[in-house]
């Protein structure tokens, strides 16, 4: 076949222009439905529901029936862009300057799947329209957001239905500084509580009367600080427990309040699961009170589990494409906030490779166009070697 390479940044403009904040589809998924659907893709669009949250639509899309089976996965949803006029061109207008393509996701992440798709479509038209194997794209739309109607009944719909992966590439912006410096192998898990301590209300000219939660408060956060919860290891950094809010909802001076509260965010690695940092959490409370403090934790519910894809075939094979292109030795990393990628490795091996992560969630959030040509040759180059 002699069809024309396929062009990263006409498909990442098209999908800029797209208003796909979060949980709106925005023309984004049918604009990739046409164009995968050309390609000779099957193609599948869905929206999965869940009472108090927003419904959102997804896609999934696979050519070839064969092992092995790469699959590439991102979201089309974006964050929202703050103030239009604060931008020096339109967030979804999808411009071109100084060698820059501007708008809200160009980096986050329509930007990556741009260019999975020109990489998709290149490969695709050099073997005949047919990967020896088979390709697919998850693509959702609401990673942003609280993430429960996108890649977790995705991935659930796929598996009732037959589909099975061997790997997974996540699209997300995984580069620090400069592409192909990290790949992001793993993330620490995150758990967000509530501390509240209980005491007993009155008149500050009477402390006798009454029991000033605030102090029991202070002593616990204490005591909940003072030891590391880990040392880290060598896949990961160590824990963190950082309070974020300290409230008592006292509007009146000269009145001791009846409870006290503080909010806490724990980012945490592979030493610990969910339920076992709570375990920990209570159990130094415990010490600390020591009996004299009314205290309980309030966990909020939590689907960010800690993972990591240890290194081997598919972390290998990654960082040689991009050495390849690049000339850079990519850093295996876990660092950052939480992604999709959570939900997938329960169901393959995945890794998340993207474009320079410096102005996501910005105004004016832009890519290099020289970035998604080289990702999109970088993609290509995995397809060539993972199905070779």
């Amino acid at each position: 076949m002699s069809a024309s390479p396929a062009d990263p940044l006409t498909i990442a403009r098209d999908l800029v222009r797209c208003r796909s904040v979060t949980p709106a589809e925005g023309g984004a998924l049918a604009f990739l439905e046409k164009l995968l659907k050309g390609a000779g893709f099957s193609v599948h669009r869905m929206t999965f529901s869940e009472p108090g949250a927003d419904d959102v639509e997804n896609l999934y899309a696979r050519i070839g029936t064969a092992s092995p089976h790469l699959m590439f996965a991102g979201h089309t949803d974006v964050v929202p862009v703050g103030e239009e006029s604060a931008w020096k061109h339109p967030p979804f207008g999808g411009e071109v300057a100084d060698g820059q393509l501007y708008g809200r996701g160009a980096v986050d992440m329509k930007g990556g799947i741009a260019c999975a798709l020109a990489a998709v479509l290149d490969h695709l038209n050099a073997h005949g329209g047919k990967p020896k194997g088979s390709i697919s794209f998850l693509i959702t739309g609401d990673e942003e957001g609280i993430a429960v109607n996108g890649t977790p009944k995705l991935l659930k719909w796929a598996a009732e239905h037959g589909e099975k992966f061997d790997h997974c590439i996540l699209g997300e912006p995984s580069n620090q500084e400069t592409l192909g410096d990290t790949i992001k192998v793993g993330r620490r898990g995150s758990l967000n509580g509530t501390l509240i301590v209980t005491g007993r209300s009155g008149h500050v000219a009477y402390p006798q009367r009454a029991e000033n939660p605030v102090r029991g408060l202070v002593t616990l956060i204490a005591a909940l600080n003072a030891q590391p919860l880990d040392q880290g290891n060598a896949q990961f950094s160590p824990s963190n427990l950082e309070f974020t809010s300290v409230d008592v909802g006292n509007k009146t001076v000269n009145l001791i309040p009846a409870e006290a509260r503080a909010r806490f965010n724990i980012r945490f690695n592979d030493h610990h699961t969910l339920d076992s940092l709570k375990k920990l959490m209570q159990q130094r409370a415990i010490e600390a009170a020591g009996g004299k403090i009314k205290f309980a934790f309030q966990f909020e519910p939590s689907n960010a589990g800690v993972f990591v894809t240890k290194p081997g075939p598919l972390t290998d094979l990654v960082a040689n494409a991009v050495a390849d292109v690049t000339g850079r030795k990519p850093e295996l990393s876990t660092t950052g906030g939480t992604s999709d990628a959570r939900f997938i490795k329960d169901f393959c091996p995945v890794v998340e490779f993207g474009l320079v992560g410096q102005t996501m969630h910005q105004v004016d959030e832009r890519v290099p166009v020289a970035d998604l040509t080289a990702l999109t040759a970088i993609y290509k180059k995995i397809l060539d070697k993972y199905f070779s």
